[in-house]
């Protein structure tokens, strides 16, 4: 298996600590280097204790262009600037976590000219696999999607695909606190996340943008309401999702539709039978359960926001992008407890 050479910028975060725990282990990855200002000269391990024993690696302050590819941990808003202020060769590829190049209007970037620059522009395709398998594998950069993004998507996906969405969408989700990342602020503090639940941004969360795009990239006579009232729940990690809407479809042919969509898809799972976070925290898949009551279809959608929602989902980008089998490092259990 062929060797590829990682970067990471932004490697001291929770992202970043994840794409690590998985990139140590992937069997055709080396990591060349993980960047990190703020701990410059620290072992990974004295940030991210959990790698005492797996690796020796240290943060770097320094960049290396001598790599396949680059992955940006990094806050939304400074993908751009990083890569405005710090051009790699067009041979690089690149994977952002943020929300840079999502929306279609904003998925390119150009950068001056430098000596081991062999292009100006980079143009980013939007990282789901489960909607854009085949563009990711031809694709250069990657702008992963975000984690409400992903686990709403992939409850409405099928549904877009079959020209089934003709009804406003009603969706309630539940974030664990890592989404909000490691910086604190008022909302992530333990003592006010504990033991307590609260909404935000409701009907105008950013990811609400780059849902509309791709549910009009499959079914582009879609034009109903998606309200979304999103939760900050007082759990680490994980979300679920809960959504309803009008649909005419048994829930034999609900089911059906749905499982015939992700059969070739091997991270996201299908059911009728009850569905909770434990069963995906800590794994890349995302687990959907289907019902029918009355006239309305009711769908839950689980899944990792640090894994399927973000780091993992990355390196099954990254997978795709260099021929490899989808799931290779990425066949991480969940606890049973």
């Amino acid at each position: 298996m062929a060797e590829i050479k990682a970067g990471i910028i932004g490697g001291a975060g929770y992202t970043g600590g994840e794409l690590l725990r998985i990139l140590i282990n992937h069997p055709a990855v080396d990591i060349a280097f993980v960047h990190s200002n703020s701990n410059a000269g620290n072992f990974v391990y004295e940030v991210h204790t959990d790698l005492f024993g797996d690796t020796e690696l240290k943060f770097t302050g320094e960049l290396s262009h001598d790599i396949d590819v680059l992955f940006l941990c990094v806050g939304h808003g400074d993908a751009r600037k990083f890569l405005d202020a710090n051009p790699f060769p067009a041979s690089v590829k690149i994977i952002d976590l943020s929300q840079d190049f999502r929306l279609k209007d904003k998925s390119s970037i150009s950068n001056p000219a430098t000596e081991n620059s062999e292009s100006t522009t980079r143009n980013f395709t939007y990282g789901l696999p489960e909607l854009n398998r085949e563009a990711i594998k031809g694709a250069h950069n990657i702008a992963n999607p975000g984690c409400f993004a992903t686990c709403l998507q992939l409850g409405l996906l099928p549904l877009a695909a079959s020209g089934k969405l003709n009804s406003e969408v009603h969706i309630t989700a539940t974030t664990g606190s890592t989404g909000a990342g490691q910086s604190l602020s008022p909302t992530s503090h333990f003592t006010w996340r504990n033991d307590n639940l609260s909404v935000y941004k409701a009907f105008d969360h950013q990811h609400l943008n780059e849902i509309g795009q791709s549910l009009t990239q499959l079914q582009a006579s879609f034009n109903k309401q998606v309200n979304f009232i999103p939760y900050r729940g007082d759990f680490t990690r994980g979300i679920i999702a809960s959504i309803y809407l009008d649909s005419d479809l048994s829930a034999e042919e609900a089911v059906k539709l749905y499982t015939e969509y992700y059969a070739s898809h091997l991270f996201t799972h299908v059911t009728t039978r009850n569905i909770d976070l434990k069963q995906i925290v800590n794994t890349n898949k995302c687990f959907i359960q289907v019902q029918k009551k009355g006239d309305k279809l009711f769908i839950i959608s689980i899944m990792d926001n640090l894994l399927k929602g973000a780091s993992g989902q990355a390196v099954q980008n990254m997978n795709l992008i260099f021929g490899l089998e989808e799931t290779t490092g990425l066949k991480l259990k969940a606890a049973a407890f």
